[in-house]
């Protein structure tokens, strides 16, 4: 069912308040989200999930994930934000974590080599 443009597409997988906010670009990439024909407890953990259920659960979720034609901009959505719960992007909340320290690490050598590459171009 198609909604009128001026209100924000509602994602079965994202609770309401986590729609990303900015839709200007080209087009709403959630529209196009596999996991909208999923329930949202295959994404979200229930309270007090024993750790077998939720390790069980998230590989399901990474399995939707991994045919979704959106996945890559669920994931840049979910680091950006940072979203602190569920799978996004094919990545748990502890994964994106992990690979937003990789990315600040990365950004910092680069900051220190470009300077380090500068001299050497000019010398």
């Amino acid at each position: 069912m198609l909604q009128p443009p001026h209100q924000p597409l509602q994602v079965a997988a994202v609770p309401a308040q986590r729609t990303p906010a900015r839709e200007d670009e080209a087009g709403p990439w959630h529209s196009e989200a596999v996991c909208r024909r999923d329930e949202a407890g295959l994404f979200f953990a229930p309270s007090k999930e024993p750790t077998a259920a939720r390790l069980a659960r998230e590989e399901a979720a990474k399995r939707v994930c991994a045919r979704c034609p959106v996945m890559v901009a669920c994931r840049e959505h979910a680091l950006m934000q940072p979203e602190p719960y569920g799978v996004w992007g094919g990545l748990t909340a502890a994964e994106r974590r992990v690979a937003l320290a990789r990315r600040r690490r990365r950004d910092i050598e680069l900051t220190v080599a470009a300077p380090a590459e500068r001299i050497a171009a000019a010398g």
